[in-house]
């Protein structure tokens, strides 16, 4: 069967440029549990690019020094576990915020991590609490790891110190996200089929568990203004929750095998959600309709056997920061670069048991997570952003589709701004 639609001609279709690896060490740190790289994860900052190798131990390593050794030394970047102990540091030092190349000991095997980062004005929501053990300050980095055991481990990136042990999941926390505002809220997907919501500036208060999912929770996306929370998990299932009040907007149907993950534009107008129905689907998360289909099976298969092309499974789904471009493995051994006006990849690359990938902070490289523990870095699409994308997303940015719809503007433009065209 062919990779790509038959009306695409192959020679059209770009092959994307190897930027760097990062190999995992030969012999794995815990011989007891498997090496698999299911997930990675830049610094808002873009400071630091962290992975887990599915053992017990996240690596960071300073993502403009990586770049640099990528360009002296070639592609290859064997990390080993022996010269990358962290160098504990006094946290009032001098060099406290120079980033620096080491290994977090999590003491179990580690599911998912997410940085975090605050911003002193947003206050923690609780109102009945006058002190706190922690003072999160502005030029404070977080690292919050999800564990094997349902706990989660909340770590400062520049001294390496444990600073909360978040205890309440019953099982695996697959995925980890904070809100991007700077209020330092966590939230948590797990497989005991909750999420859960953490303010860490209330010193690692659980505020809410949100239910609906029936199955494991795979993975979740907070929108880029911080008030809407995607969730995805087992059974076809897709949540849209309202993070003010903590309640489920809606659930989004189109589906037809597990979702494992899903990625917000940076206007916040689309959601793209991944699933083991060899498609990404693009939706208005305001409206529920599906405007794009990313198929990776051609001819895509029946709603009936959706779930038998286990070789072209969908892993792993990205938005690139231009809002023009979306990233996504599968079990076909390729990542591909798509579009969102486009029905095909426009730059495709190879790569075999890829499970999980993220763009960096300036959207110019992705990284992907693999089953043997290793890192693989990709230059992205480049394309200029024309002016009236450039609006598009300003507006879209404080207004959600059902404003959009009021504005007196002709239908095209309505169109256009709907992401319609």
């Amino acid at each position: 069967m062919a990779s790509f639609p038959p009306r695409v001609n192959e020679k059209e279709i770009v092959r994307s440029r190897t930027i760097g690896e990062l190999l995992a060490p030969a012999a794995p740190f815990d011989k007891k549990c498997g090496r698999e790289n299911w997930t990675v994860a830049f610094a808002p900052d873009g400071s630091y690019f962290a992975w887990s190798q599915g053992h017990r131990t996240v690596k960071l390593v300073p993502w403009s020094q990586c770049l640099k050794n990528f360009l002296l030394h070639g592609t290859k970047n064997i990390t080993n576990s022996s010269n990358l102990r962290l160098s504990r540091q006094n946290s009032d030092g001098g060099q406290k915020n120079k980033p620096r190349e080491h290994i977090i000991d999590c003491g179990d095997i580690v599911w998912s991590l997410a940085f975090g980062s605050s911003v002193p004005e947003k206050q923690s929501r609780c109102v009945n609490i006058e002190w706190h053990r922690f003072r999160f300050g502005q030029d404070q980095l977080l690292l919050a790891t999800g564990l094997n055991s349902g706990r989660i481990k909340i770590w400062d990136v520049y001294t390496g110190k444990l600073l909360l042990n978040l205890v309440d999941h019953t099982e695996v926390v697959r995925d980890l996200t904070f809100a991007p505002d700077g209020s330092l809220i966590l939230v948590s997907a797990s497989r005991d089929k909750t999420l859960r919501v953490w303010d860490l500036k209330d010193d690692g208060n659980m505020m809410k568990v949100l239910r609906g999912h029936q199955n494991w929770v795979y993975s979740c996306a907070f929108s880029p203004d911080s008030s809407m929370l995607c969730s995805v998990g087992t059974s076809k299932a897709v949540f849209l929750w309202n993070m003010d009040k903590y309640t489920m907007i809606r659930k989004l149907e189109g589906h037809h095998h597990d979702v494992v993950a899903c990625d917000f534009s940076p206007d916040g107008a689309l959601l793209a959600t991944a699933s083991y129905d060899t498609r990404v689907y693009i939706w208005d998360p305001h409206t529920g309709a599906i405007l794009m289909e990313f198929g990776h099976l051609f001819p895509p298969p029946t709603p009936i056997f959706a779930g038998g092309a286990n070789d072209r499974w969908v892993r792993s789904v990205s938005f690139s920061h231009d809002g023009l471009h979306v990233a996504s493995l599968a079990d076909d051994k390729m990542v591909r670069f798509w579009r969102i006006d486009e029905d095909y990849p426009v730059q495709v690359a190879p790569l075999s048991n890829g499970l999980c990938c993220a763009f960096s902070t300036d959207g110019s490289v992705l990284a992907a997570g693999t089953h043997d523990g290793s890192v693989y870095f990709w230059a992205t699409p480049r394309h200029v952003p024309s002016l009236q994308h450039l609006c598009r997303m300003s507006i879209r940015r404080v207004m959600p589709t059902q404003e959009v719809q009021e504005l007196p503007v002709p239908s095209k433009v309505l169109e256009f701004l709907s992401y319609r065209v």
